[in-house]
């Protein structure tokens, strides 16, 4: 079963009652999302910068980059009015904000300037134009801007996605029958079948003038199926002397 758009939206906002349970049995889930947000590089603890977190959901990529930077000014958005609900809800320090929007349409929301870095997870298997919503980031961020990605690529070997199906069959997917979430952790295997191999998705950030792009493994069960990328818009060169 494919979700797109407003009926992704819908199925998440459902989801998301039980979405922190859910991810609480993954093991190594919040550990990686802060290695992730560690490889964005910030340095003095975020002091003076500005942090987009693009499909932050019940927040574990905000606390996340909060563990490493927090000292930044953070925007978190999503789509998911259930899931801004559930994050929202948890406590968090003066600098963090919460904005609800598609990725699509950040300033429509009132999200604009320039961000000093932008962290997305779990986000671009999601967007319906993942190249549109790479571009729409490489506006958002300052020339020199960081991007962290943090997605389910897989590597393209049989093996990792084999264990991938495993894994979604045999645990998730019952899980979220019992809940209810039958049709988005479907959406949710299905979406990782049919997306990019990392090799592919570090090709696409390079098509949108990304530069610098790396992609960099994440350990335990998910070596192979969950992949970090980072790189930065290229630093401007001014004009005239």
């Amino acid at each position: 079963m494919s979700l797109r758009d407003a009926d992704l939206s819908a199925a998440f906002d459902h989801a998301a009652s039980s979405y922190d349970r859910m991810v609480a049995v993954n093991p190594g889930y919040h550990g990686h999302l802060r290695r992730s947000a560690r490889r964005l590089g910030l340095t003095d603890g975020g002091a003076g910068m500005r942090v987009l977190d693009l499909g932050c959901g019940t927040g574990a990529s905000t606390a996340a980059l909060l563990a490493v930077a927090p000292r930044a000014d953070i925007t978190a958005v999503d789509a998911s009015a259930g899931m801004l609900s559930r994050a929202r809800a948890k406590s968090w320090p003066s600098n963090v904000s919460f904005v609800r929007a598609p990725a699509e349409r950040l300033s429509e929301a009132g999200v604009a300037g320039q961000f000093d870095a932008v962290f997305a997870a779990y986000l671009f298997r999601n967007v319906s134009d993942p190249d549109r919503v790479l571009a729409l980031v490489r506006g958002v961020l300052a020339p020199g801007g960081r991007i962290c990605v943090h997605e389910y690529a897989l590597s393209g070997h049989a093996a990792h996605r084999a264990v991938w199906t495993a894994v979604c069959k045999g645990l998730v997917m019952p899980a979220g029958r019992r809940t209810g979430d039958a049709a988005l952790y479907e959406h949710l295997w299905r979406s990782v079948v049919g997306f990019d191999s990392a090799r592919a998705f570090a090709a696409r950030m390079e098509g949108a003038g990304f530069s610098g792009v790396r992609v960099l493994p994440l350990p335990g069960w998910q070596t192979g199926i969950t992949h970090t990328f980072v790189a930065q818009v290229p630093p401007s060169t001014g004009e005239g002397t």
